[in-house]
């Protein structure tokens, strides 16, 4: 057994592409309506923090919602790289964002933690399939416009970023099939 339960030659299937876009749907509106309200802060920590919250509960907690919206179950390496993803998450936010706390400069902390997002997404692919692929290079190739353009506003990003998870929720959730693959 390999890298995180790896086994070579298994056929991974991407059951939960459905679970996987309500996610994309629900933090791509709460990224526009927390920007929207975001003042001083550019994301208003509030809403983002609930909208987060139940948006997780409702499409990857929530058994009912899972059940219905999943197509079977995932390997245990695909769960295991699920949690790495995560995992490393906050490390990328820490080491790329972590530099602009004490000046509390909003913008860059915000687009840094765009693009560790948009780095996240790519080890995703083995649990989600190619589209991963696809939302973090936009994902990261809008934060990294917005980092070495200040001119563009914040709020403009913010919605740009909201409506590319969106994009790809609506097409998970409503146009993706489950896939096979090596």
């Amino acid at each position: 057994m390999g890298f995180l339960g790896y086994q070579k030659g298994e056929i991974r299937e991407y059951n939960d592409k459905r679970c996987c876009g309500l996610w994309f749907i629900i933090i791509g509106v709460v990224i526009i309506v927390s920007a929207i309200f975001g003042g001083e802060q550019k994301i208003h920590p509030i809403i983002f923090t609930v909208g987060f919250i139940v948006g997780f509960y409702l499409s990857v907690i929530n058994k009912k919602v899972v059940t219905k919206l999943s197509y079977g179950k995932s390997s245990k390496f695909q769960n295991n790289m699920a949690i790495f993803s995560i995992a490393i998450l906050f490390p990328l936010m820490f080491v790329l964002a972590g530099s602009f706390f004490p000046m509390q400069n909003w913008r860059m902390i915000l687009l840094m933690t765009f693009l560790a997002v948009g780095i996240h997404f790519i080890p995703f692919y083995f649990v989600h399939g190619i589209s991963m692929i696809g939302i973090a290079i936009l994902c990261s190739a809008n934060a990294v416009i917005g980092i070495f353009l200040p001119i563009i506003p914040f709020i403009v990003l913010a919605f740009i970023d909201g409506l590319i998870k969106i994009g790809f929720g609506i097409y998970l959730l409503f146009f993706s099939k489950p896939t096979k693959s090596r």
